[in-house]
């Protein structure tokens, strides 16, 4: 069993409560140093960006990966990424995928389909709660807000509101093309490339952070 917590910004992890208090976000890549931390530390961002920092423990963001090096810190490239955004980096360690990291998470979002396929293969009733980062948000911005519960039913319930939903859309709202739901593994590539993957990913991130929140981002 990994230590409780890696991975984790001290101020974003609580242990799981009874009664369905707490939702977990996991992002899955590869080797949990380059794509997932580089979306793992944007969402946290932007969640604390839209709620002015009154970001509650009820949601916990992390990461792992399929073959995620464990301990390891982040690629440089992928830091200066988080920098440009004014995302936090500091403290991040590798890890690699478990069953309990599935078996606790409620919304699984990764980089590529065969990362998602890998994940579901883990079992743990994971298809229902598990996309691809660009998946999920295609299917999110077909969901109207109105029909998801208010934040004062709390965060947790409204998360899990927004995953039923694109669960049952996904079967009905297809990708133009096979590669539309990829995000490319920047891993060994200039600066340059890691900035457009950061781009992609932040792009993809913001339907979703708006629908979780209720927020629009500042333009």
């Amino acid at each position: 069993m990994s230590p409780e917590g890696r991975g984790i910004a001290g101020g974003w992890y609580r242990p799981a409560v009874a009664g369905g208090n707490t939702f977990r976000i996991l992002h899955v890549s590869t080797g949990n140093v380059c794509r997932s931390p580089i979306t793992e530390r944007l969402t946290r961002h932007a969640l604390s960006h839209r709620l002015g920092g009154l970001v509650t423990g009820d949601l916990i963001v992390e990461s792992a990966g399929t073959w995620g090096h464990e301990g390891a810190p982040m690629e440089a490239n992928a830091a200066a990424v988080l920098a440009d955004f004014g995302a936090d980096a500091s403290g991040f360690m590798g890890r690699e995928l478990l069953d309990e990291h599935v078996i606790r998470a409620d919304l699984v979002l990764t980089a590529t389909r065969d990362h998602r396929a890998q994940v579901i293969s883990m079992g743990h009733s994971a298809g229902l709660r598990t996309f691809t980062l660009k998946e999920f948000t295609r299917l999110v911005r077909a969901i109207d807000p109105a029909t998801l519960p208010p934040l004062d039913d709390g965060m947790a319930e409204r998360a899990r509101a927004l995953v039923r939903a694109a669960a049952a859309l996904r079967g009905w709202l297809l990708a133009p093309s096979p590669d539309a739901d990829e995000v490319y593994d920047p891993y060994g590539a200039p600066i340059t490339f890691f900035r457009s993957i950061g781009d992609e990913i932040n792009q993809a991130l913001d339907p979703v952070v708006t629908a979780l929140t209720g927020v629009t981002a500042a333009r």
